[in-house]
């Protein structure tokens, strides 16, 4: 995912930020859906979001019931825009590739979980989302 390092700086025409939000959402009724190649895909599908929007990931961990998102962002993008394209696109995309999720009304619940991150526990949170698969 690059070199990107998260307490850097992000200069974006007149504003110097420093946006870090962790997000963690799941599929609807948690059912364990995230798996393999669903998986795989989904976390392609962030990546291609992520670069359009020129969001920086900072760490992702997908688990079978739940995914973990790390990023920085711009200040003109909020945590609901986020997720909404996110979830979009991933939705749209996975229940056309994999007929199997289907079965749920809905991919995703249309709840989920953000908080701010700065310098002191950035480093906290990539530590806590790569240990998710411990």
């Amino acid at each position: 995912m690059g070199s990107f390092s998260p307490e850097e700086y992000r200069h974006e025409g007149n504003a110097i930020s420093l946006l870090n939000y962790h997000f963690v959402f799941i599929p609807k009724r948690r059912k364990k859906v995230l798996l393999g190649e669903i998986a795989e895909r989904l976390q392609q599908i962030i990546c291609e979001v992520c670069i359009e929007n020129r969001w920086k990931i900072v760490a992702m961990e997908i688990m079978p019931d739940h995914v973990h998102l790390f990023l920085n962002v711009k200040p003109t993008d909020n945590p609901s825009q986020i997720m909404n394209r996110i979830k979009g696109r991933a939705s749209h995309h996975l229940r056309r590739e994999f007929p199997e999720l289907l079965k749920l009304p809905t991919l995703w619940t249309p709840s989920y979980f953000v908080s701010t991150a700065g310098n002191i526990s950035t480093k906290n949170v990539i530590e806590y989302i790569a240990h998710q698969k411990d």
